[in-house]
């Protein structure tokens, strides 16, 4: 009798065969064919097919998915003391920020369905190996950053639920088990796997409007908030934390990678743009709904500690016990309410966390690994650094909302490595065919990046300069400041001759197709 054969749980780059995907083609939820079309003309003469409410359902989840990163703990807590510190006068802002967010995110589908390939892929494949290596790695500490915040955030929202019976480490370890969840429910389908975000998308929103609805921030204010500009030097490192939450590095490589969960025939410019439209479609309804999410936590701490003693200490880990000291009990402890909608938030996070961490694993390095081994792996490298700080800063809000300071200016040094890849990788014809960005979206998105980038750049500058305290550790902050400035400068100039190059040679044609 012949031995079986085992599937290996790691397959390299020399098996071209096997090349790294984001999902199989029987993961993928089938378009074709829907409303009883067969392929039909209308693609196939380059343009899309009629409006359809049952294909915009079917496109509908992935767009969920990615805004649960604008709904993080760390966005929560940027929220929380924006309205604390800075009152209403900062919503302008945050509806800027959103809108932002929103054009980059877009980007990152329009990459994806248009080459069929995710941000992580096609890094891979553009930059010489020593630059793509380092963007991996960038990559993977923005992920590391950005996970700690959601485990730590969802450790926290389970030791109020518990009445503080459970302690932070132990929060740590039963959110850890979420990504043997998250496989659980990924065998059932993507489809599934999009319901169980949507239900946690909507318990925080219920949460969030309760908390709304029982504190009554001024409607007035709020609408002047949102109308009228107003930014003041006191409130200035708020502004740029509410900027700087906004766009996060892993959450552009998911969002390239989870549109590519449909089934799109590429061979049709008509199908590749009716992709498009739904995903433009929904992923404006899922941050425009996380908009809102972030305006009621904003206000809500707007009206209950704008210009009192307490503003300025007010954190995560404080939160709800100040707000319960606030507004007391009612029919349903407003303590208990924020504890379930930090909790959605948090566990939400953890496990697109997971998802994004076995797309940036893959596309960078081609490593095919079992699903369970990918996710072992990409947990392991954030709870593990989680545990550490649950165990040492359990009860130490201060040293906790250091780290948490540390923690945002890392992502913050990450969001480069993202956004640059990603706007020469739109702007080239030979990877993007017809689909590839105009000159007018070229250069917002490029003043959108620039201003993200500079923001950020404040941020760092604002933070190093209070922390530098000696020669030797200034010396070593120019020196990393002058190593990541030139590869700054090093992915501009390769984006540049990108272009040079593809203005020279003739443009391929996405995935083969009938682009012309």
């Amino acid at each position: 009798m012949p031995p079986q054969e085992t599937e290996p749980l790691l397959t390299g780059e020399s098996d071209e065969e096997l090349e790294e995907t984001a999902y199989e083609s029987d993961e993928k939820v089938h378009i074709i064919g829907v409303d009883g079309e067969s392929g039909g003309s209308d693609s196939d003469s380059g343009r899309a097919p009629p409006f359809s409410w049952k294909k915009l359902w079917l496109f509908t989840g992935p767009g969920f998915l990615m805004s649960i990163a604008f709904l993080d703990p760390g966005n929560l807590e940027g929220d929380l003391q924006a309205g604390a510190i800075a009152g209403y006068s900062l919503l302008w802002l945050l509806l800027w920020a959103t809108a932002m967010g929103l054009l980059v995110q877009l980007l990152a589908a329009r990459l994806g369905v248009a080459t069929g390939r995710h941000l992580a892929e096609l890094c891979r494949d553009e930059y010489p190996r020593w630059a793509r290596l380092l963007l991996w790695v960038m990559a993977e500490f923005a992920l590391i950053g950005a996970d700690i915040q959601e485990v730590i955030g969802s450790a926290i929202a389970i030791k109020i639920l518990s009445n503080g019976v459970l302690p932070l480490w132990s929060g740590v370890v039963i959110t850890a088990l979420d990504c043997f969840i998250f496989l659980f429910l990924e065998n059932y389908g993507v489809r599934k796997l999009e319901a169980v975000f949507a239900v946690l998308i909507g318990t925080m929103a219920v949460a969030f409007a309760w908390m709304f609805g029982e504190t009554k921030p001024s409607g007035t204010e709020l609408l002047l908030g949102i109308l009228i500009p107003k930014l003041s030097s006191r409130t200035i490192r708020q502004a740029v934390g509410v900027v700087g939450c906004v766009i996060m590095p892993h959450n552009v490589f998911l969002h390239s990678a989870l549109v590519q969960s449909r089934e799109i025939d590429h061979r049709k410019k008509g199908r590749v743009q009716e992709a498009l439209k739904y995903y433009s479609i929904e992923c404006t309804i899922a941050l425009v709904l996380s908009f809102i999410i972030n305006l009621f936590v904003t206000t809500v701490f707007a009206k209950g500690f704008y210009g009192t003693e307490v503003a300025n200490s007010i954190g995560l880990l404080n939160a709800g016990q100040y707000l319960q000291e606030k507004y007391g009990g009612g029919v349903f402890p407003i303590l208990y309410i924020w504890g379930i909608g930090l909790l959605a938030a948090g566990q939400s996070s953890t496990i697109t966390g997971t998802y994004a961490g076995q797309f940036i694993m893959g596309g960078f390095l081609n490593l095919r690994l079992k699903k369970w081994l990918r996710a072992l792996i990409t947990r392991s490298c954030a709870i593990i650094p989680t545990m550490i700080v649950a165990l040492a800063f359990d009860n130490s809000e201060d040293t906790l909302d250091v780290l948490n300071e540390w923690l945002n200016v890392l992502q913050s040094i990450q969001i480069p490595f993202a956004l640059i890849p990603l706007l020469c990788l739109v702007s080239k014809e030979q990877i993007m065919g017809t689909f590839r960005i105009g000159p007018v979206l070229k250069t917002t998105s490029w003043l959108v990046a620039a201003l993200v980038i500079s923001i950020n750049g404040y941020l760092l500058l604002d933070f190093f300069s209070s922390e530098v305290n000696s020669a030797l550790f200034g010396t070593v902050v120019c020196a990393f400041t002058a190593a990541y400035v030139a590869f700054i400068i090093y992915l501009v100039s390769r984006g540049v001759s990108f272009r040079s190059w593809c203005n020279l040679g003739q443009p391929k044609i996405v995935a083969d197709t009938e682009i012309e």
